[in-house]
C-alpha cells in the first residue's frame, strides 16, 4: 500500500512517510532544551514550535488543557493521554502534511511557522524518548529459544517445561537502556575459563547482539491489580521501538545458575529513537507461531492476528572509520514470537504487579529457523564452535563482537512505515 502523498518532499525509501508518524525527543542546535518531535521524510516537527504557534488549534479533540505535555523533555506525559489521543494526533499530523490538507494554513501555507518548526533532521540529535522506570525482557522468540537451548543441552530437553505454558521473563536495568548511536563499552566481570573450577576476572571476550523488538508502555496499574488481556493489556501500549539486548556470553554463563540474567546482561541495552504507534502497525498485524499448549484463560487471546510481520535486519561494520565494510548478517520477520506482547502484560500484572508509564518490555531474541534468520551471534556461530565462524565482507570472519565493531538494526511493516536505526558501537573495556 502506497503511502498518502505529502506536500513536503519524502523520499520514497523513507521510513518516516505519511502512513507512520512516529514519536521522539530531540535536541536542535538552534534551540535549547529536549523537546517532542515527530520525523517526517528528511525532516522533524518540532511538536512544541508547533504547539506554541497554535498548530493544534484545529485539534478539537485535544483540550488546550493537554498542550503542556509538548513543553515535556520526555514522551511520558503525552503517552499518558491513552491510545486514543495518540491516534487521533496522529491522523490530525497525517491531514496537516497531506497534498491534499483540508488546514492549509496551519503549517502548508505558513512559511514562518514551517521555519521555526519544520527542521531538517541532519540538524537534530535523537535522545531517549522516555523516562523508563522499570525494563522487563522476555524470551517470546521460540526459536532463538530453542536454538539456545540446543547449545547447551540437546534438542529433546532445549525448552524448559514451563516454556509454552507463560511468557518467560527477567526484570533488566532500566538505568543502562539507552538510545541508537550510544557507545558500548565491553563488560568485565567474572569468567569461568574452559577446564577451571575457579573464575577469572576480566574484560568479556564472548561479546554478542541479540535482535529484538521493544514495547513501551503507556498506562500505570495499582499495585495488587492486574491487566487483563483481550482490552487492558492492549490499551497498555503506547508503541513500539528496535532492542539490542547486548550480551557478554561468558559472563552470562558464569552467574546464569540459579537466578539468572546480570552483569551479563546489565551494562547496556540500545533501543531506537522514534516509538512507532501500533495504528501505524496495525495494517500488519499476522498470527504468531503456534502454541500447541492449552493455554490457563488469562493468557487466551480473543483474536489470532496479534503480531506484526516486520521485516527486521542486522548489519555488521568492522574496519572502524577509516575502513568501514558493512555486512547483512540476518533478515527475519518479527512474526517469528510464541508469545505477544498483550499476552506479556497479562502476565507480567497477573499477580498485582504495578506498571508505569514508560516501562520498558523486551520481545527476547527474535530468530527463524534458516542460518540467515538468526538473531544472535551466539546462534550464527553456534556458541563460538570452531569452524562455525560468520563469514564477513572482505574475507573477515568473527565468531564475537571485537572492539570498534558496530551493530545496526532496521526494521520495515511497509512501505514508508519503518523504524530506522538501532546501532551502537563497542568502544572498549569498562573501566573498573
Amino acid at each position: 500500500m502506497a503511502p498518502p502523498k505529502s506536500w513536503l518532499s519524502i523520499p520514497e525509501d523513507s521510513d518516516f512517510s505519511l502512513a507512520n508518524i512516529p514519536f521522539g525527543i530531540i535536541r536542535s542546535k538552534f534551540s535549547d532544551g529536549h523537546r517532542p518531535a515527530i520525523p517526517i521524510g528528511n525532516h522533524v516537527l518540532d511538536l512544541k514550535a508547533f504547539s506554541s504557534a497554535g498548530g493544534f488549534a484545529e485539534l478539537t479533540s485535544f483540550p488546550k488543557e493537554h498542550l503542556s505535555v509538548f513543553d515535556s523533555t520526555t514522551l511520558n506525559d503525552f503517552a499518558a493521554l491513552g491510545q486514543k489521543t495518540h491516534e487521533n494526533v496522529r491522523k490530525y499530523i497525517q491531514d496537516v502534511f497531506s497534498e491534499s490538507t483540508s488546514h492549509p494554513e496551519i503549517l502548508k501555507d505558513n512559511s514562518e511557522l514551517q521555519k521555526a518548526a519544520l527542521l531538517p533532521k541532519h540538524e537534530t540529535k535523537n535522545l531517549l524518548p522516555m523516562k523508563i522506570g522499570d525494563y522487563t525482557d522476555f524470551y517470546a522468540g521460540y526459536n532463538h529459544a530453542f536454538n539456545a537451548g540446543c547449545l547447551f543441552r540437546d534438542p529433546e530437553n532445549a525448552l524448559k517445561p514451563n516454556y509454552t505454558h507463560l511468557p518467560v521473563g527477567y526484570h533488566g536495568r532500566a538505568s543502562s537502556v539507552v538510545v541508537s548511536g550510544t557507545p558500548i563499552h565491553r563488560p568485565q566481570g567474572q569468567i569461568l575459563p574452559p577446564g577451571s573450577q575457579t573464575p577469572i576476572h576480566g574484560p568479556s571476550k564472548k561479546l554478542d547482539i541479540e535482535l529484538e523488538l521493544g514495547c513501551l508502555l503507556c498506562t500505570s496499574n495499582p499495585m495488587g491489580t492486574s491487566l487483563k488481556l483481550n482490552g487492558d493489556a492492549e490499551e497498555a501500549i503506547f508503541g513500539y521501538v528496535l532492542m539490542n539486548d547486548w550480551s557478554s556470553r561468558d559472563i552470562q554463563r558464569w552467574e546464569y545458575v540459579p537466578l539468572g540474567p546480570f552483569n551479563g546482561k546489565n551494562f547496556g541495552t540500545t533501543i531506537s529513537p522514534w516509538v512507532v504507534l501500533p495504528g501505524a502497525l496495525e495494517p500488519y498485524r499476522v498470527k504468531k507461531l503456534e502454541n500447541k499448549t492449552e493455554l490457563l484463560p488469562y493468557l487466551q487471546e480473543k483474536r489470532q492476528d496479534t503480531v506484526y510481520d516486520i521485516s527486521l535486519s542486522i548489519d555488521l561494520t568492522i574496519g572502524g572509520d577509516e575502513d568501514p565494510a558493512t555486512t547483512t548478517i540476518a533478515k527475519v520477520s518479527s512474526s517469528n514470537l510464541l508469545w505477544s506482547f498483550p499476552q506479556m502484560i497479562a502476565h507480567h500484572t497477573m499477580g498485582g504487579c504495578p506498571m508505569n508509564v514508560g516501562d520498558l518490555l523486551g520481545s527476547g531474541t527474535i530468530s527463524g529457523t534458516s542460518k540467515n534468520e538468526l538473531g544472535s551471534l551466539l546462534e550464527m556461530g553456534k556458541d563460538g564452535k570452531e569452524g562455525e565462524e560468520l563469514m564477513l565482507a572482505g574475507m573477515n570472519t568473527r565468531k564475537w563482537l571485537l572492539d570498534g565493531d558496530v551493530a545496526t538494526f532496521r526494521g520495515k511493516a511497509g512501505e514508508g512505515v519503518g523504524f530506522g536505526e538501532c546501532t551502537g558501537r563497542v568502544v572498549g573495556t569498562s573501566k573498573h
